[in-house]
Order: C-alpha cells, then structure tokens, then sequence
C-alpha cells in the first residue's frame, strides 16, 4: 500500500500546513511508535506547498523531527526573509509598475521591457531556500526507500505547458497530457521558486526544459488535476492538506457591517478572488473526479478492472475549519508600514482586503495561528488517518527492512 501526501498552495496561507504535519506525525508515531520513518512515501507539493513537501521529504526518516523543523521555521518567518520590504525595494517595483502603465507605450515595437514587473521582489526567498533545504537528504531518503518520489508543479509562461518536476528512487515512466507533462530532474530551489511564483506578485523564473530555458510562474495555473502526479506515482491512499475551505471567501460585509456593497471593488478584492481561483478551485473538482471513478469502479467486473487503467483510489481532505482571511483581517498591523501602503493603493489594507493580504502576511502572529488551526484540524480526522496508517503499518510487517544511511561521495 501506497500513501502519498499532497500540498496545495496559498502563500503565507500554507503555514496551515506545518501544523497539519505536525499532527500526523504525532499521529504516525501513535500508530506505529517503532518505526520513525514518514509513512508518505510519495510527497507532491505546488507553490508554497512544494516548498514545505521538500522540506518534509528531506526528513523522511524522522518524521516527527521534520515535521517540528517546520513548525518552527513557519512559527519564526517575516515578511522580509521572503520578499523585499525595505523602502527602496517596495519603491522600485511601484515604479517599475508605474512606468509600464505610463510608458509602456513608448516601448511598443522598440524593446521589450525589462524584467520582473512583479509587486514584490523575492529574492530573499532565494536565499532563504538555500539556507534552510538540504536537497542532497532528498537522494539519500529515495536511495533508503522511505521515499518513493517528490514531485513539484510549475507552468510555462513560455509554452503553456504545465510540468509536474521530479526526483524518484526508482525509473518512473513519465506521462503526457493535453498541456500536462512531466520530467524526471534533480530538484533544486530554483524549482521552488519558480513553483511559488505566484503571477504578477513574484517573478518568473527560468528553468531549462528540452535543451532551451523558459520561463516559469505558479504551479497552481492551470492545475486542472492536482492529484494527478500522485496517482502516476502508484499512491492507493492521498492526504490532501489545503490552505483554503471549500466555500468562497467572505464578502466585505462579512468583516466590515458598514462596508458598502454598491462600491466598485478595489484591486485588491479582485486579486482575492483571481488567487483563489488559481489556488483552490481544481483541487475540489479533482477530488469530485476521483470519487466518480471510485463508483465506477465499484461496478466494474473485477475480471475487467486491472484491464480498464482505473483504480479505487480513498483521498482524505484535510482544510481549515474557520476562515483564514478572517484570521489575516485580525493581524494585518504585522505587515511592514511599507508592504501595508503599496497594499493600501491597491485596497488591500482594509478588512474588505484581507483575503489578499493573506497570503503576502508572512508574520509570526499570522503564521503561529494558522500553525494551530492546521495542528486542531488534523486532530480533528484522526480517527480516519490511524485506521489508514495502523492498516499501513500492518502492511509492512513483513516488508524488507529499510536500507542504512551511507554517506554519498
């Protein structure tokens, strides 16, 4: 049996998922307190939710230490060890933006505009990534067999495509389809930043892909099957941690009584939606696609079943069960002054912008909230995830042991 773990995107929002990790680490341990090991061993993560699938696979054989090291990290972040908040840079990339609306014509069929004409500069988040991921335990956990595949998702902004990124401990064949594809590499943190690139808010980045560079921005564009890499993967059971609920995001009425409804929305508002849209809308429908194949296959005659390609596959959701931009409306005061004025012109500083802010909200007051909503949620399931992992674990009782850590040259 195959359980892999999947991570959804959302900026600061994801700090939901560390407290998620947490608790089904404590989890694992209860359910199989001899063994250390994650019992995820296949790891699927796009945007900021590839970024703490890396950091978790890295620790594939401690579990529960992975987990807390990512608690901590979540529970210690600003918003200054992601993107620039210093005057100087906030400044440039309102002039950068200022120019293009007011001379961007002047360019038209001379030279191309330079680039990243992004709100915020992330390269912070650079060098954050390089200090704090060890990718060489990436090869060490595959070559140990605890960890199956990691797997990141990026879109070409040169081609359209989108491309699921990953490192395996054995030959995978990769898949095809319309405008998905996918590509065995080593992982770097370019591969993360090019994932969490949310568009127009951090730039681009390039990344070679058969023989020619393009350039690449969120993984969650255009992601019309997030469980997709997984199921490739041979998973017979997901663990879907999201960072939004279900329903749509509160209306402005909903935090402000006297918010007028009539008013025409600021940028703001209409970047909440368009981010929620890119990060949670294909998860749902996807999960929606995955029980109707279940009932179909119920029905299969199970002489036609393994012949048909479809199998029954359990997913378990796990997202937050109160409003998250809610929660950012009560801490949007932590943001730097700077971030809070360039989110202000765009009306992001009020509660009707909250949602949006939410996921630039990078502080320790925010993050640690969120930590706790994800650690009480997961709680909440683990009736169903200890009958998964004891059911798992009883599975490996007989498997061969896992194979010694030996230092790479």
């Amino acid at each position: 049996m195959r359980l892999a773990l999947v991570m959804m995107g959302g900026g600061a929002r994801a700090a939901y998922q560390a407290g998620a990790l947490r608790a089904l680490a404590e989890l694992a341990a209860q359910a199989d307190p001899a063994r250390r090991a994650m019992p995820f061993t296949v790891i699927c993560g796009t945007s900021a939710g590839a970024i703490n699938a890396t950091s978790i696979a890295s620790h594939a054989d401690q579990f529960l230490t992975g987990a807390q090291r990512l608690v901590d990290v979540w529970a210690h972040l600003s918003a200054d060890q992601v993107y620039r908040t210093d005057w100087p840079g906030i400044a440039a990339a309102g002039a950068r933006w200022l120019g293009a609306l007011a001379f961007g014509w002047a360019t038209f069929g001379i030279a191309a505009p330079r680039t990243p004409r992004t709100l915020f500069d992330n390269a912070p988040l650079a060098h954050f990534l390089a200090r704090t991921l060890d990718f060489r335990r990436i090869e060490q956990m595959l070559d140990r067999r605890v960890l199956h595949a990691l797997a990141v998702t990026a879109l070409s902004y040169s081609s359209g495509r989108h491309l699921t990124f990953y490192q395996a401990s054995e030959p995978i064949r990769a898949w095809r389809r319309a405008q998905r594809t996918a590509r065995m590499v080593e992982l770097t943190p370019a591969h993360l930043l090019a994932s969490a690139a949310i568009p127009y808010v951090f730039p681009a980045v390039r990344l070679e892909l058969d023989g020619r560079h393009e350039y690449f921005g969120d993984g969650s564009i255009r992601q019309i099957a997030p469980l997709s890499p997984a199921i490739h993967f041979g998973a017979e059971r997901i663990v879907v941690i999201g960072a939004s609920a279900s329903a749509p995001e509160v209306a402005a009425s909903a935090t402000r009584p006297d918010a007028d409804l009539n008013a025409y929305p600021t940028l703001a508002q209409v970047g909440q939606q368009v981010l929620a849209s890119v990060f949670f809308d294909a998860i749902g429908a996807d999960i929606e696609r995955i029980e109707h194949v279940n009932r179909m296959v119920e029905h299969l005659p199970h002489t036609i079943e393994p012949e048909s390609g479809w199998r029954h596959i359990d997913v378990l959701a796990i997202g937050p069960s109160e409003r998250i931009e809610l929660i950012a409306a009560r801490h949007l005061r932590q943001l730097p002054r700077s971030v809070r004025m360039m989110l202000g012109a765009m009306g992001g500083n009020r509660a009707s912008g909250a949602a949006f802010a939410s996921y630039l909200l990078f502080e320790r007051a925010f993050t640690e909230e969120l930590i706790e909503l994800g650690y009480r949620d997961t709680q909440a399931k683990s009736e169903v995830l200890l009958m998964w992992l004891k059911t798992l674990s009883d599975s490996r009782a007989g498997a061969a042991p896992e194979r010694p850590l030996v230092p790479r040259n």
